[in-house]
């Protein structure tokens, strides 16, 4: 009999593979409800193997993906490691295999925003959930990481930039369509988004650096009316060399205008730092025991 923690580790995989099957799916609907059928070439090699598809219809896209991924994983063996690589191909090859299965589905839409919204939206929720869950359909992404190695001058964003840009422009040429790049735009910005969204959630904070020489009223201000935890560093303006309180607190979105009034209502010569914070973990937050 498995023991507790046995049982959990069980349940994880099972959840890790059955949000993975959820994420292979959402991505095959993009492709195949939305952007192959009105040949939106939107990067990465799902984006190339829609393109092969158009230059010859008789080959099926899941298949032509599995088999550009498969030479990319071989080199990305010794970097990623066997276990890493398995795990892409099986992702790679459930998503190949989606995609040709339901490649029979007429397109939801023929207007070109439509589809490249939607397909955005079934990207993002495929691309979120594989990262979430800790999973990877490999493609430009791990093209990426083997061909910034090689150069040691280029960074892996701008690799992956570059050869998703080669298979927009390329798109482009051959559907003979300029608008193919502002399509893959949307669809690479709402992919973005949503994906954003399933590993952060909506409601995003603020970090806040509060400098000022009335930092003992500002905390105690800040404490009794927002609440939120402020923690309070010594520093040292370097320009004047003169002692200031810098304060540091988390707030969330809503309750930003809040903060800067009370801080201005107190020492309107403060100085004020406002950061995005992607994730916000602790009392008043999501807890630190919670997973995501």
């Amino acid at each position: 009999m498995p023991t507790n923690e046995g049982k959990k580790k069980i349940l994880k995989e099972a959840e890790g593979y059955f949000f993975m099957l959820v994420a292979c799916l959402a991505y095959a609907l993009s492709t195949d409800l939305f952007l192959a059928k009105n040949s939106i070439v939107a990067g990465g090699v799902t984006g190339l193997s829609v393109l092969i598809h158009l230059l010859n219809e008789k080959l099926p896209i899941g298949m032509i993906s599995i088999a550009i991924n498969i030479p990319i994983l071989i080199l990305g063996i010794k970097m990623m490691g066997w276990k890493f690589i398995l795990k892409c191909l099986l992702t790679i090859t459930v998503l190949g295999v989606f995609t040709d299965l339901l490649s029979f589905l007429p397109a939801m839409t023929d207007d070109y925003i439509l589809a490249s919204l939607y397909g955005g939206l079934c990207q993002g929720i495929g691309i979120g959930l594989f990262v979430r869950y800790e999973y990877s359909s490999g493609g430009t992404e791990l093209l990426g990481r083997v061909v910034s190695r090689w150069t040691k001058v280029l960074k892996i964003p701008v690799c992956v930039g570059i050869l998703d840009g080669i298979i927009v422009v390329l798109g482009a040429i051959v559907t003979k369509n300029p608008n193919n790049m502002l399509y893959a735009l949307i669809v690479i910005f709402v992919s973005t988004k949503i994906s954003e969204i399933l590993l952060v959630g909506v409601e995003k904070s603020k970090l806040c650096i509060i400098i000022s020489d009335k930092g003992e009223e500002i905390s105690k201000t800040l404490i009794e009316q927002s609440p939120r935890g402020v923690t309070m560093l010594d520093g040292q303006g370097m320009y004047t060399h003169k002692e200031h309180n810098v304060l540091l607190t988390c707030v969330k979105n809503h309750q930003l205008t809040q903060l800067k009034k009370i801080v201005k209502g107190i020492d309107e010569h403060a100085f004020i730092i406002i950061n995005e914070s992607v994730e916000v973990r602790g009392q008043g937050f999501q807890s630190l025991n919670e997973e995501k």
